[in-house]
């Protein structure tokens, strides 16, 4: 039976995708740190009562790196096998996703007392970062399973 195979085409040339791998991952990765780190300085400059974390161009900057780093992941989703993600690993960073932007988005956002947009956003970055030890670990609980099971 043959497996299953994506292909590019340049040149005139039939490569397997799965070659891409490295430099998909590379930009993923790259996307990942400028978006936590624009949304840390964002975030601590909007609390701190600057207008420019929400002007149109730091919102068209994240957009612009939020939109590469989503596309990276769906990439890296197709070209990688389906075994990779057996334990669930991957659900649990897309559940935490949903919960950082909210957050995120929140903690932003004018209309609730600056001490509870701090804790909004303390709980967003503590997200992003759980997001992160999950994808380093491969494993659903990150970090924490270093903590629980050690």
């Amino acid at each position: 039976m043959e497996s299953r195979r994506i292909t590019a085409h340049g040149d005139g040339l039939t490569a397997p995708v799965i070659e891409f791998y490295p430099q998909v991952k590379s930009v993923h990765e790259a996307m990942i740190m400028a978006s936590g780190a624009l949304f840390a300085l964002r975030g601590v400059a909007a609390l701190a009562g600057f207008g420019w974390p929400l002007s149109w161009p730091a919102r068209l900057l994240s957009y612009v790196i939020d939109t590469t780093l989503l596309a990276a992941a769906v990439l890296l989703l197709v070209l990688l096998p389906w075994s990779t993600f057996a334990n669930g690993w991957l659900s649990m960073k897309l559940g935490l996703l949903v919960v950082y932007v909210v957050l995120g988005y929140l903690a932003l956002r004018s209309g609730r007392s600056v001490g509870v947009r701090w804790v909004l956003f303390a709980l967003a970055l503590l997200a992003y970062g759980w997001m992160y030890t999950i994808a380093r670990l491969h494993h659903p609980l990150g970090a924490l399973h270093e903590f629980i099971n050690p």
